[in-house]
Formats: C-alpha cells, sequence, structure tokens
C-alpha cells in the first residue's frame, strides 16, 4: 500500500489523461528555452563570471538584501538598469515568477483594482491571490474591452486602476498592442505594469522591451527577467521610486528572501551593458525569427506567428505529447504545452526560435514537423 494514496492517485489520473509531467534531460537542437540570444552558454557571459570571480565577487549573498545581503553587484546593476532602462529606480530579485508575485502582491491597495489580460502569467495570478486587491480580466490583448472594464470600474469606485499585460504572451508569442493600453493608463489614471520577460532582449531599441518608449512615465511599472534573452537568472523591477522603496519595505518576496547571488549581478551587468553598447545580437534573433517565420509558412502552413515564439496548436493533450515526443526522437527539443499552462483543448507545441539554432536546422526541423502535423489534422 502506498504510503500517500491520495497523491499517487492524483499522479496516476495525470497520467491517463497525459497530462503527468516529468524532468528530462536536455537533448537536440534548442526549440524549447527562452535563450533568445544564445547568450547562456556564450564566450561574453563566461568572460564576465571569470572575470568577476577574479575580483573577489562572492558566489552567494549569505542573507537578505536588508541584513548583510546587500552587495555591491546589487547596487550597480540596480544603478545600471535604471540608466539603461530609462527609469527612476530598479530593484534585483531573484526571479520573474518571485517579482512578479511580489509586484501584484504588494503594491495594489484594498481599494485598487487589478484589471489584467485574460493570458496573464501564472505568476501573476499567484501575487493576486496573496494581496488585497480586487482582481479582473479582460479578454486578449484588447484594448476596448479594457476600457469598457475600467469605465463600469469607475462608476462605483474611487481605487487606483493597476492595468497588467505582458508584451509578448510566453505561450502565444503575440504582441501586446503596447501604446494603445499606454494611453489608457494615462487616460484614466491607471498604473500599466508591463511583463517584458519575453521582449527583453529581442524587442524594442536595442532589445530593451517594447515599452521602452514610455519608459521615463511614472505609471509605468515593468518587469525585466534576466533569464530568458539576458541568459543568466534573476529579474529587475524598473519604475518609479515610490513603488521601488514599497517593495523594499513591504513584499514578503523581498524581504524573507536571501538575496540573488552577487556573482549574478556582475553577470547581468556585462549582459545589460552589451544590449545596450550593441545591436548586434539583436539584429542576429529577428534575422533567424524571420527565416523561421518564412519556413514555418512555407512548410507546415503556420502564416501567423509574430515573435520568436511559434505556437503549433494540436488541441487534445495526447496527440500533442505524441508529436513532441517524435520531434524529440528526430533530434529536435520541442516541448508539448498541455493545461493549465494553456486553456483547455488548446495543448501545442510551443516552437522557441533561440540563439542556438542555425538556419539550417530551422529548415529541418519545419520539414519534418510537417507530415506529422499532416497526420493529426
Amino acid at each position: 500500500m502506498t504510503a500517500f494514496p491520495r497523491h499517487q492517485g492524483a499522479l496516476d489520473l495525470l497520467k491517463q489523461r497525459s497530462r503527468y509531467r516529468s524532468l528530462m534531460p536536455r537533448a537536440g537542437h534548442d526549440f524549447a528555452s527562452n535563450d533568445y540570444l544564445g547568450l547562456a552558454g556564450s564566450d561574453l557571459l563566461r568572460q564576465a563570471a571569470q572575470e568577476a570571480l577574479a575580483r573577489g565577487v562572492p558566489v552567494g549573498a549569505g542573507g537578505s538584501r536588508l541584513l548583510r545581503g546587500n552587495d555591491d553587484e546589487h547596487s550597480l546593476l540596480e544603478t545600471e538598469a535604471a540608466e539603461v532602462f530609462g527609469t527612476e529606480r530598479a530593484l534585483f530579485m531573484g526571479g520573474g515568477f518571485q517579482a512578479n508575485t511580489a509586484i501584484f502582491a504588494t503594491l495594489p491597495g484594498h481599494d485598487d483594482l487589478i484589471l489584467h489580460d485574460a493570458l496573464i502569467h501564472a505568476s501573476a495570478h499567484d501575487g493576486m491571490r496573496l494581496g488585497r486587491a480586487k482582481t479582473q480580466a479582460f479578454a486578449h490583448n484588447d484594448p476596448a474591452a479594457a476600457e469598457q472594464a475600467i469605465l463600469d470600474w469607475q462608476s462605483t469606485n474611487t481605487g487606483r486602476i493597476w492595468l497588467a499585460i505582458e508584451t509578448v504572451y510566453s505561450m502565444d508569442g503575440d504582441k501586446a498592442r503596447v501604446a494603445e493600453f499606454m494611453v489608457l493608463a494615462n487616460k484614466y489614471d491607471a498604473v500599466l505594469v508591463a511583463d517584458e520577460a519575453h521582449a527583453t532582449g529581442v524587442y524594442g531599441a536595442n532589445g530593451l522591451g517594447l515599452t521602452h518608449a514610455f519608459a521615463s512615465n511614472a505609471n509605468l511599472l515593468t518587469l525585466h527577467t534576466c533569464g530568458k534573452g539576458l541568459g543568466v537568472s534573476g529579474a529587475l523591477i524598473c519604475g518609479h521610486s515610490a513603488l521601488i522603496d514599497t517593495l523594499i519595505n513591504k513584499a514578503r518576496g523581498f524581504i524573507f528572501a536571501t538575496a540573488p547571488s552577487p556573482l549574478n549581478a556582475a553577470i547581468v551587468r556585462v549582459a545589460l551593458r552589451h544590449l545596450a553598447e550593441s545591436t548586434d545580437l539583436q539584429h542576429r534573433a529577428h534575422d533567424t525569427i524571420a527565416h523561421a517565420h518564412t519556413e514555418a509558412a512555407r512548410l507546415c502552413g503556420l502564416t501567423d506567428p509574430e515573435t520568436q515564439i511559434i505556437p503549433v496548436i494540436i488541441g487534445k493533450d495526447a496527440p500533442t505529447m505524441e508529436c513532441a515526443a517524435a520531434m524529440q526522437s528526430k533530434g529536435y527539443d520541442i516541448r508539448g504545452i498541455r493545461p493549465p499552462t494553456v486553456p483547455r483543448n488548446t495543448s501545442r507545441l510551443r516552437i522557441s526560435i533561440t540563439g542556438n539554432v542555425s538556419k539550417q536546422v530551422i529548415t529541418k526541423m519545419f520539414t519534418d514537423l510537417a507530415p506529422l502535423l499532416e497526420a493529426t489534422s
């Protein structure tokens, strides 16, 4: 008899529904990671780590930022990040999930409304559950629906609205209508909270994000993760000083967490500096992404991808995982995505165009994918 029958039963049910998850080793060509610029294993960051260690930067922080864990590398990174992203302040945290949760759990008040895109990230939902504000979803990437929800709210409430979006959506790969949402935020005295996780490094001037044109707006708060396009780990929350200081004083995920590695902070500084000073990586990424879009359309009939994230929606869970396994057996690291990560009946392959694959490999991958997709249709 199993020691945990309830848990084992739930796991068995996941297996029956083709929703069981397990850890897999890295294998095959990288069409699964978020290493969009190919920086994670680059000589640039390897050398940055070696130089930081040589000058005595510690690997561990040893405590929270409010105790002894506040290293000079954290402060230098935050100063440089605010300058690079064009914001008043920046705050470095251990990861995007932790940072997003801290934002929504801490900043909106109990009289406020968090009005969020229907496809906002799970970390935002967790933060909202921990916070005091009311929450409401609006139809995906629909400024008109968001505006109607604002008008309805403001007809009977006086609290502030926090308008939450992603600038590139992690599972659908589409871009937010950023300028229109910024107009709404300005018009209704709302704060636009923009998660730039999948845009940082790839989109905007020098890869500085799709909200970069509005960076100086006091009512814009942005999140730039450091473990995707930047190739390291951690996250930078960028915005007005009052918001950053509130997080330092009240965000439990900041106050009670051991500080991020000072070594990581030093490496992120190098990645950010490279981004600010050169467009080479960004141009190379755009060229590779454009090639992928062309081949996706030519070989697989996928005609509407917008970004480096190409969703191939199959629908049912089992066929999706079978297709993913078939592609893995051919040497491509492509993963199947199932509910609850995506809505029911929209299970998909999430094809990520990274800086670790060549155009030739991309063409061969779509060539091998085409008959599999035809078999599932």
